[in-house]
């Protein structure tokens, strides 16, 4: 139950000051709430595009670029895929930019949910920031402690024991502090309203306005089946505000379903949802004493995750002009493209991966001269445990054609390959070759042919949107500064 939010931000907070040592950034001033201006300023040299008051960089970029280069893989995907490049990748970054741009401009976070997701996030990152502060250079653990810590528990190591004593002081620090918020603010609870509760619980548990399929209230009970009286009813006050019966359910509703409470003519339970509800609030109204809301850091985050939910309701808001296909168009355009519901092509792998070039034209020679391809591999490889495995155009995406041109038996390289993060040179054993196998239509794929259909029509109507924002809104790109991107040209 929510009841155990302070003790594990606590200790989230207290692990991350420990392995990270961060400080807290430094406050900064309050900005306009329209256009809150909140980044700090890249160096200009690593700037590649700018588009109102968003800068890209060349890190940025490069980063995304890696992202567009690696596939994705469908297993009834069987086409060569459009490689990405950076410029065009560039503009994709834009165009993203440009309809978080327009979607803040037509209001896009005026609505109450949206309202009500970012206040959520931000204190939420604002409680987080207020521990943090709190916490560091508080928490300490002696030899003395760590050693009693281990004797209590043998099966501890030195770290863990630790770990464990800083996280217990972390947590009393943290619950003393939260004691004195609440004296500090004069938290006063109307245990008089608590009928209310138990009235209002049964009616929108037992009673709902609209037939549900499900056992538990839901979170459209909250605003549909309670009346404008019973939202209003206080259950407890502070001096920075209160909390309302419709505040309660909320944090009941946070609870996932199989561990609510149901009886709610328990006090003791209304009480602890209530004291739940409170913690938000309460460390908020602290976190804002303190001026933690002006944080660089934090405000930085918020206007990202804004950002995000205004580029997610763009995008939504194009996708409801696609037209679900009708039967005839499914048949139709299944026989215009069988090719891309064949079966795919696939490989049958082994792979010896090097760290550059040089080593893996050194194993190369080796595999040459008739050494033994799992030997050379113990020798050489960065993964030395990999097994054989399946490779096909949709996971290999530009890589494949290298792959494709060797037989089986027959050993490709050195080549390169997607590697973790990266991409590194990599010696190829062609074990197996499967070709494509064409598939006649059934009806069983019409649901694949369909998202097929209406995938392609997403992206065309984005596309389209793309092009028409970046028309509208005045944007500059450096190509000079990221002319050089190659993560293919590596050593």
């Amino acid at each position: 139950m929510k009841k155990m939010l302070l003790c594990e931000l606590a200790f989230l907070i207290a692990i991350c000051l420990f392995c990270a040592g961060a400080a807290a950034a430094a406050p900064a001033a309050s900005q306009k709430a329209e256009q809150p201006a909140v980044r700090a300023a890249a160096d200009p040299s690593t700037v590649v595009a700018t588009i109102g008051s968003y800068t890209i960089t060349r890190e940025e970029l490069e980063k995304q670029f890696m992202m567009e280069l690696r596939p994705q893989d469908y297993d009834y995907y069987n086409e060569p895929a459009e490689p990405a490049t950076v410029k065009g990748t560039l503009e994709e970054m834009l165009a993203e930019k440009a309809m978080i741009i327009e979607a803040r401009k037509q209001g896009g976070l005026d609505d109450e949910r949206t309202r009500g997701l970012v206040k959520k996030q931000r204190d939420r990152r604002l409680a987080n920031l207020l521990a943090k502060t709190y916490l560091e250079g508080k928490v300490t653990a002696s030899d003395s402690e760590i050693a009693a810590k281990m004797k209590a528990d043998p099966k501890l190591d030195k770290v863990r024991a630790k770990a464990m004593v800083e996280r217990d002081k972390a947590r009393g620090l943290w619950d003393q502090y939260y004691l004195q918020i609440n004296k500090r603010l004069n938290v006063k609870i109307l245990t008089e309203n608590y009928p209310a509760v138990t009235q209002a619980h049964h009616r929108l548990l037992y009673r709902p306005t609209k037939a549900r399929s499900v056992g538990f209230i839901r979170n459209s009970q909250i605003e549909e089946d309670l009346t404008p009286e019973e939202k209003k009813t206080i259950l407890a006050t502070y001096d920075e505000g209160q909390i309302t019966l419709e505040d309660w359910f909320v944090a009941l509703c946070d609870i996932v379903p199989p561990r609510r409470p149901r009886n709610m003519k328990d006090t003791k339970v209304i009480e602890q949802l209530l004291r739940s509800a409170l913690q938000m609030p309460l460390l908020v109204v602290e976190a804002e004493s303190l001026g933690l809301d002006k944080d660089k850091e934090l405000l930085k985050e918020v206007r990202d995750y804004e950002d995000r939910m205004l580029l997610n309701n763009a995008r939504g808001a194009q996708y409801k002009n696609v037209k679900e296909p009708s039967a005839e168009e499914i048949t139709a355009y299944f026989n215009k493209n069988k090719d891309k519901f064949a079966a795919s092509e696939s490989l049958k792998i082994d792979q010896i991966w090097c760290g550059d070039l040089a080593k893996a034209k050194k194993a190369k020679a080796e595999l040459d001269k008739g050494k033994d391809f799992e030997q050379v591999k113990q020798e050489h490889s960065l993964e030395k445990q990999l097994k054989p495995f399946t490779a096909r155009p949709g996971s290999e995406g530009l890589f494949w054609k290298d792959l494709e041109a060797g037989d089986p038996n027959e050993i490709v390289g050195p080549v390169k390959g997607f590697h973790r993060e990266g991409i590194k040179w990599r010696i190829v054993k062609i074990l197996e070759k499967k070709p494509a196998v064409p598939k006649e239509y059934a009806p069983n794929m019409d649901p694949q042919i369909k998202d097929r259909i209406m995938t392609e029509q997403r992206n065309a109507l984005l596309a389209k949107y793309s092009k028409e924002l970046l028309r509208e809104y005045t944007y500059e790109i450096y190509l000079d500064r990221f002319k050089d991107i190659d993560p293919l040209d590596i050593p």
